[in-house]
Formats: structure tokens, sequence, C-alpha cells
């Protein structure tokens, strides 16, 4: 969870008990055109949006005036084709006729969330006029940044899957929780919009209910291009598949209860995830022919298919002399500039002491869950559920034999910091007191920053004293002056030291 996020005030919108639940179809009331059996006459709506502009115009927070802009998007998309045109063509123009601030204010948020330029262009002409602003204008305009993406799926990567995604913004940090049916074209079944301080509640919730009904889910983080490569995925395969629904079915699931249902929240999605850099591959084709559908995912290879576990080897015994030292390269994926520490470690270290020099040597706070990732299977606190063997019993040279063996270290799998290990070369034992750190670069993040993008953009934050959440930033890193934060220091000889203090082998 970014530290912007923290202790701000609760929002009515659904956390983490929902995420993981399935819709269920029952009656439902749907106010759009295709269920209500009335037709959309646009002038007709525009009254309508300038009697809720005025309450608009109080509103304090942008996702608010965002979810308003989404309901219309979503109403009218589901009355069908044409709306578009009707929005740049009658609704637009007219708002700007009007030329009132409950008019600007619907316009502001229209332009949100609407991929077209109509409502922008409308703002940007009424502006002059000096017309009041709404309250959520300020954040509005500050610019989305991304911050936590990952996916929770099933090892086989061929039944259901659930992305999580957070973006920030002015401090306020907002999350997505996506649930897809990987058997059926990978499309979408649920959006559920939460508050972003419920993030750790929501990753808790995924795996509590993994556990309770006994299904074995792992977690991977995404870079912000590839989970907007899979988002726009499963919301373009859900949209082709309700094309051939009946109104009365759509019905269920454009409101729940209080809640917005699944067009509401997934046209704010699809605004939200615009703002992520454009992935490099092209947007998946949806097959419509279930044959060919059905052949390709019997014959594709998963990315997420693993060869059989290999067999661990044998522990080094007595006998067997005096265990070599690993020199060992430990680099933060993803890093840019690169974060990386160079270790000296006996071979015959532990996994679980190997956690703790990893710790220290980045300085983490050892405050979330880790694991590590073998040719061997996966390792850390024991959890059958989540296919993890205690890592206690295991070695450094069980899992990555000599030179050239690579492991990978997670730690907290919600920022997902994720560290490659290589080890570079096998040295014979000096005097030195092992273990030591030889080389480096740069200071590591803090905990708890919203993982390599958080990062990212908290050293941005902190780069700029002018900008809005500077101030908070410090405060939230016990920062008396901002040159106390230096993201490019590193020191090998200090890091041995706290090694020497906090880690007795």
């Amino acid at each position: 969870m970014s530290p912007a996020s923290r202790g701000r005030k609760k929002r009515s919108r659904s956390t983490g008990q929902r995420v993981v639940r399935q819709v269920v179809a029952g009656p439902a009331t749907c106010h759009c055109p295709d269920c209500s059996g009335e037709r959309l006459e646009p002038l007709d709506l525009v009254a309508d949006l300038l009697d809720d502009g005025n309450p608009l115009l109080e509103v304090e927070e942008a996702v608010e005036a965002e979810m308003f802009a989404a309901g219309l998007l979503a109403m009218g998309h589901l009355a069908g084709a044409g709306f578009a045109e009707a929005v740049a063509s009658v609704i637009v123009p007219e708002l700007e006729r009007t030329a009132t601030p409950a008019a600007l204010a619907v316009l502001h948020a229209i332009a949100l969330v609407d991929d077209g330029p109509a409502a922008a262009e409308a703002v940007a002409r009424l502006e002059p006029a000096g017309l009041a602003a709404p309250r959520w204008l300020a954040e509005a305009r500050m610019p989305v940044t991304p911050g936590v993406y990952r996916r929770f799926a099933e090892p086989s990567g061929q039944t259901s899957s659930v992305l999580i995604g957070t973006f920030e913004r002015a401090g306020r940090a907002d999350g997505f929780a996506v649930n897809v049916d990987d058997s059926d074209c990978h499309a979408a079944v649920d959006v559920v919009l939460f508050p972003g301080e419920a993030l750790d509640q929501v990753l808790a919730t995924i795996e509590g209910s993994a556990r309770e009904h006994e299904l074995p889910i792992t977690g991977v983080h995404l870079d912000p291009a590839e989970f907007r490569w899979q988002v726009e995925r499963a919301l373009s395969a859900r949209a082709a598949h309700d094309d051939d629904l009946a109104p009365d079915e759509i019905a269920a699931e454009y409101e729940d209860g209080d809640e917005p249902g699944y067009h509401h929240v997934a046209m704010l999605l699809r605004a939200r995830v615009r703002t992520l850099p454009e992935p490099s591959r092209p947007a998946a084709e949806h097959l419509d022919d279930e044959i060919e559908l059905f052949t390709r995912i019997a014959t594709e290879a998963s990315p997420r298919r693993r060869a059989p576990r290999a067999k661990l080897p044998a522990k080094r015994k007595k006998s067997d002399g005096p265990a070599p030292i690993f020199q060992l390269k430990v680099s933060l994926r993803d890093a840019k500039p690169p974060i990386w520490r160079r270790l000296e470690v006996p071979a015959d270290t532990g996994l679980a002491d190997l956690h703790t020099i990893i710790q220290i040597a980045f300085d983490w706070d050892d405050s979330h869950l880790h694991a590590f990732e073998t040719g061997y299977g996966t390792f850390g606190l024991a959890d059958p559920e989540l296919g993890h063997q205690a890592e206690r019993p295991v070695t450094l040279e069980q899992v990555a034999a000599g030179a050239g063996g690579r492991i990978r270290y997670t730690y907290d799998f919600g920022d997902g910091w994720e560290h490659d290990i290589l080890v570079e070369k096998v040295l014979e034992r000096g005097s030195e007191q092992y273990p030591r750190c030889t080389g480096g670069r740069r200071a590591a993040p803090p905990d708890d920053c919203g993982g390599i993008w958080g990062y990212q953009r908290l050293i941005e934050i902190l780069d700029d004293a002018a900008h809005p959440e500077h101030a908070e930033m410090r405060e939230w890193l016990g920062l008396d002056q901002t040159d106390e934060f230096r993201p490019a220091r590193f020191d090998a000889a200090e890091v041995t030291r706290s090694l020497a203090a906090g880690f007795k082998r």
C-alpha cells in the first residue's frame, strides 16, 4: 500500500470481502433504455444531468465525479449504437450552450472518462468565462500514476484469475479487482472498485478464500503495461459476450443494490488503464469460433505451466568438509537505475538465513511474507495450499549449485519486491567474517511505498519541493530535510557492519 493512502477517511465503496464473490443473477432494476423500455432522448438527459450537476459541484473526491460520468457513459453504451455520437453532437454542445457551473462540472466529469475529445474541447472553450469550478477539479487535474499490479491464478492458469491494480493521484489511491474467467476467452466476470487503503485486506481475502476452498494460487507482479493488456483483454472479451445477451440479462449487472454494477465500474476502469503505458504486444484477439478457441487452449503452453519439480539434492554432510563461499549478485527487478548487492555467503547457508541476510542488505523491515522460487519448488513459510515448502531445512547450495545458479526471492506479495539471485562465483573460504557485502549500487526503497513503480513516483515527489504531496511524503519517511533522502547512496562496508551486528550464523 502506498504511504499516500495511510490515515485517510473511509469511503463507502466496497472492500475486499466482495472481491472474490461471483455475481449472482437475480431480480434487479436497471434504468438503461434497453431494460426500461424507454427511448433515450439526449436533450431530456441533459436536463437530468444539469439537476445532478449542482450537487456534483460539492463533491470532494475526483473519483466520485468519475463514477458519475462512468455511470452515464455505461448507461448510454447499453442503450446501443449511436450514443457516443449523441454525446459528442448533442449532449456536450447543449451543456456548453447552457454555460452554468453545473454544466461545466458535468463536462469536466465526462472529459475524465470519455475517450472522445468533445467534452475536453468544450471545457477549454467554457473555462475563460470564469464559471465556478467544482471542488474536485484540482485533484482531477493531477496526474494518475501507477500503483501495485498483481495477478493471482491457480497453477494451470486456465480456469480463473484475479487482477488487482491500484492508481494513485493527489495523495489518494483507488483499487480495482477484476475476476477473470480464463476458460471463457479470459473474459471479465466482475469488476470491483475499492479504496486504496483496503489493498492489504483485498489481498488477504483472495488468499483466505483460496485456502477455504482448497485452491492453490500463486501471485505474480505485473508491470503497468502488462496489467493494461490483461485488463483490456478481459473487458473486451466480456463486451463481445454481452452483445449476445438480452436486456433483462444485463439488468442484474448494471446496478447491484447500493453498489455500482459491472458495466458502471468497468467503464471507469477502462479510463484508468488508458493512463498506463501502451502494451508492447498487440491487443488480444477474441475468438468467436468455439472449436478454434478450445484447440488453442489445448495446444498452447501456458506461461505459468512449469515442468515437474526436480528432486532436491541432498544436503552437505560433515564428511564433505567446509562449504565454499558463494559470491551472489542480488538485483531488484525492474529498478531503473539498477539496485543490487554483491554478497559473499557460505554455500551451506540456509534459505531462512539467506532471507535474513537479504533483509539486512537491502534495509527492509521484514514485516511481510516472502518466498524463494527455485527449480525445486517454492520455499518460505510452509503453506501446502499455496504450494510453499518449508525453507528452514533447505540450503542455498541445494537450490543453486555452483556458478551460474539462479533463484528468485520475493518480499511483500502486495508491493511485489522481486530479487534475482545469481551465483556469480564459487570462492575458497578465507579468514573474513561471513556473510559480507563487497559491492552494490543505490539505496533500497523503503517498505510499503507501493512497489518499484511507487518508489519511482516517491523519488519524483521528493525531488519536487512544489509537489502537493512533497510534505506528506517527507513526513512519512521521517525526514527533517529533503536532502536526508539519498536514493543514490550505497556503502558496502556499512552493509557488512550491519550484517555482522544483525546476523549471527
